[in-house]
């Protein structure tokens, strides 16, 4: 459908549909490299974390605002994308199924292609994308994914992960847990600590296991420590844990470009421990700018545009949804 525009002097427009849990959003981007809009509404529980089904709901009842703010922000219509992204997963199921829907009606009414998207590399490639850089050393760091990678033969392939919960998992279930909310909340608190309590780092090799320090950081609680002071210990246990792989990352590779993506790269604590451990290991790093660290629909725009190239779409009737989708399960052939 897209040979047209190839071969003429037009940008390729990919229109991207992100839904894989809290956030709806869409972004708009173009082959030349501008990001047209970036529109997004997040699902905010009335308490504790995210429920699947609300979330979806919230999704379907303002999937169609976000879209026009979107239209509106890029000046197009509809009939102007060549392609239509949705984040295919990983996510909770009912959240992915309500964007892929929207998808596949967008692509099916106004002809257009339908690209399947990995959440995990539109994360990184919203990244490299912003910062420049050609072949970073990965850490991505959410509320629902941890892990270290890098590209290697087509892929990026996985050099460590969390063995139980993610790292911002931990944190959100803590600042709960503790009366203060979710991130950012325990690094707003732990600013104001200023005693370290001991909390036991579980680094095996490349991987890292953080619900023991979650369990640590209850304890303490309920003996009484002062909630800054909790707060900063556990923070400081978890950036300590996350530096620590990805610098044997960095220290294996040799590769000389670090790259912090997902959700919990906000932290601007996470951020200065990356750098101060970049510059021992005389390695660049370049933060993202926050709107595209969170989930946002820009990031599934652009990883739609660099799959529209190599033909990477997807038929309607095949476009289910992998919730349980892995990072390195998806093709990757832009990447020298």
């Amino acid at each position: 459908m897209v040979l047209g525009r190839v071969l003429g002097e037009d940008p390729l427009l990919c229109l991207g549909i992100e839904s894989t849990a809290h956030t709806i959003g869409v972004g708009i981007a173009a082959s030349d490299g501008r990001i047209l809009a970036n529109e997004n509404e997040t699902y905010k529980p009335s308490r504790g974390g995210i429920h699947p089904r609300e979330a979806a709901q919230h999704h379907a009842s303002v999937a169609h605002i976000v879209l026009r703010r979107a239209l509106n922000s890029a000046g197009i219509s509809p009939r102007e994308i060549d392609a239509v992204a949705f984040s295919v997963g990983p996510g909770l199921g009912p959240c992915l199924r309500t964007g892929a829907t929207l998808a596949r009606a967008l692509a099916l009414k106004f002809e257009k292609d339908l690209i399947p998207v990995n959440h995990g590399v539109a994360h990184i490639e919203i990244g490299r994308h912003v910062t420049g850089f050609k072949d970073p050393v990965v850490l991505y760091v959410a509320g629902g994914n941890t892990l270290v990678t890098t590209h290697h033969e087509g892929r990026f392939r996985i050099l460590g992960e969390t063995l139980d919960i993610a790292a911002g998992n931990c944190l959100d279930v803590f600042g709960i847990k503790a009366g203060i909310g979710p991130m950012p909340a325990p690094e707003d608190y732990a600013r104001r600590g200023v005693q370290l309590h001991h909390i036991p780092l579980r680094v095996k090799g490349m991987d890292v296991s953080f619900s023991g320090v979650l369990t640590a950081s209850e304890r303490l609680l309920h003996e009484g420590k002062r909630l800054e002071d909790v707060a900063l210990s556990v923070t400081e246990a978890v950036y300590s844990m996350l530096t620590e792989v990805l610098e044997r990352a960095v220290a294996l590779t040799e590769k000389r470009e670090i790259l912090l993506v997902g959700g919990l790269a906000k932290s601007r604590r996470l951020q200065q421990m990356v750098r101060e451990m970049a510059a021992l290991q005389s390695a660049e790093f370049r933060p993202i700018p926050d709107e595209y660290l969170g989930d946002n629909g820009a990031m599934i725009a652009w990883t739609g545009i660099q799959m529209l190239r190599y033909g990477l779409t997807v038929r309607v009737e095949e476009s289910f949804v992998k919730p349980k989708l892995r990072l390195d399960e998806s093709e990757v052939p832009w990447i020298d």
